[in-house]
């Protein structure tokens, strides 16, 4: 595929699903797939901050997709209780894989529900290298399923986000930060609230410094 943006339709698991794929300029780019917020909320991928982080990762070199999950936008189906949308995200990341087939790694971002679809379906797929977590709804949904969590990532609080409040999102890192070898990179943005309406510069300088230091760590060690 040549290297831009393209409007794709792909097929999930009740039919097509839409989507908007960046292909990078570099050979086997990095991997980023990015979710939306909660579909019966007007999320999609037009969202602001889900579009903030797409070009984030874009802007990185990542190769990017972000999609219509199941009854938004061109997509077919219907809404599924969050059940049916793991599968969708599943598919968008094998769409994504088998145009990718020797890409050098991936990354999964997910915005309040996005972030919860996001962490269920890395708990499914071995091969993520990374994560970011915006606004995950912790009230909301249970993350006990985050045990153990495969690897460290980046998770992002807004201060003032009454739908998905600080606290509760503190709590989960805290558990997360007791299992072995998972470290979450915990960041709250004090004057926020659950839109993020004036934070999205620093969610997008929150992102890349969160990748580039863990891209970092990846690199070999060199030897005498």
């Amino acid at each position: 595929m040549r290297p831009g943006r393209h409007e794709e339709m792909f097929i999930g698991p009740v039919g097509q699903l839409e989507g908007v794929y960046h292909q990078s300029t570099k050979r086997n780019a990095p991997l980023a797939l990015v979710l939306h917020p909660h579909p019966l909320h007007g999320g999609s991928l037009k969202n602001r901050v889900t579009f903030t982080m797409a070009r984030t990762f874009q802007d990185m070199g990542f190769s990017v997709l972000r999609y219509n999950s199941r009854g938004v936008g061109r997509s077919e189906g219907r809404y599924d209780g969050g059940i049916g949308e793991i599968s969708d995200a599943a598919y968008a990341l094998d769409w994504l894989q088998e145009i990718n087939p020797h890409s050098s790694e991936i990354w999964i971002a997910g915005y309040s529900f996005g972030a919860f679809v996001g962490m269920q379906l890395l708990m499914r797929r071995p091969e993520v290298k990374g994560w970011i977590s915006v606004a995950p709804p912790a009230d909301d949904y249970d993350f006990g399923f985050l045990a153990p969590c495969p690897c460290g990532g980046l998770m992002i609080a807004g201060g003032r986000d009454q739908l998905a409040p600080e606290p509760s999102i503190r709590r989960l890192v805290e558990k997360l930060n007791t299992q072995r070898n998972v470290t979450v990179d915990y960041r709250v943005f004090d004057a926020a609230d659950h839109i993020f309406s004036r934070q999205v510069r620093a969610i997008s300088d929150a992102i890349t410094d969160h990748v580039n230091t863990k891209q970092a760590d990846f690199l070999p060690l060199e030897h005498d």
